[in-house]
């Protein structure tokens, strides 16, 4: 007698979907992604690299960190509850003056501590945003380049009438100014400064000498500038802690 042979149960379990794809589609697009979870982790790193993309489209072989996403990430921030504290990573040759002072605006509104570290550069419109957080690093070998707003350039690529500019420069100035330790007669001496930029009204400044002119808090890495951010969370929930009834 024949023996039917036997067929393998055919399998109920779909194979598990790769979530892998799917971060490498966000890196590409967005150019970030948030920091790998980890138990106990509450940290979020922004990151904004090359130049900062406004009204007007880069290139495509710019390196750029669009507005338009970092926006959406802030809001996002702010409302999340396991998020306690945000460290902002800059290496940026500055780029649109409005989209970079909004990003300054928004990461200094956030109701929960905040941490900068300047790596490579935080130049043109880098500086306002570096100094938006609570407290700010700058690596030792790193470079900020203060200049005045200008029609062509790093900071500004659409025509603009010169009142407005210097409206906008204002904005600028008074920004950094509310947000460090420079005073505004030492920031306009770095702004109009003549032949430190080879050709060009400016001046570059270096690590420690960010630091004794007040614009930075403190020269560091990215080990300083967690700890910091760490005691900052800790001290913001002590504070909310007193605040709770009783």
């Amino acid at each position: 007698m024949d023996q039917t042979p036997e067929t393998e149960a055919p399998q109920t379990d779909a194979p598990k979907k790769d979530d892998s794809s799917g971060l490498i589609q966000k890196i590409q697009s967005l150019g970030q992604t948030n920091v790998p979870t980890m138990e106990g982790s509450s940290i979020h790193c922004l990151t904004i690299v090359g130049q900062i993309e406004g009204h007007m489209q880069l290139p495509p072989n710019n390196k750029a960190t669009k507005y338009e996403h970092l926006i959406p990430q802030l809001v996002a921030i702010e409302q999340n509850h396991k998020i306690e504290g945000l460290l902002v990573i800059l290496n940026t040759v500055g780029g649109d003056v409005e989209a970079g002072l909004a990003i300054s605006e928004m990461i200094a509104s956030l109701s929960k501590p905040s941490v900068s570290l300047v790596l490579g550069g935080g130049h043109s419109i880098g500086v306002p945003i570096a100094v938006s957080a609570d407290y700010s690093f700058i690596a030792p070998t790193a470079t900020m380049t203060i200049h005045p707003v200008r029609l062509t350039g790093l900071v500004i690529g659409v025509p603009q009438t010169f009142e407005y500019l210097d409206k906008m420069q204002d904005r600028v100035i008074s920004f950094v100014t509310s947000h460090s330790e420079i005073t505004e007669e030492r920031f306009k001496e770095l702004m109009f400064s003549k032949g430190n930029l080879t050709r060009d009204i400016g001046t570059n400044v270096i690590g420690t000498d960010a630091v004794s002119d007040g614009l930075i808090n403190a020269v560091g890495g990215v080990g300083q500038a967690i700890k910091k951010l760490n005691e900052l969370i800790e001290a913001n929930k002590k504070e909310d802690d007193k605040g709770l009834p009783q």
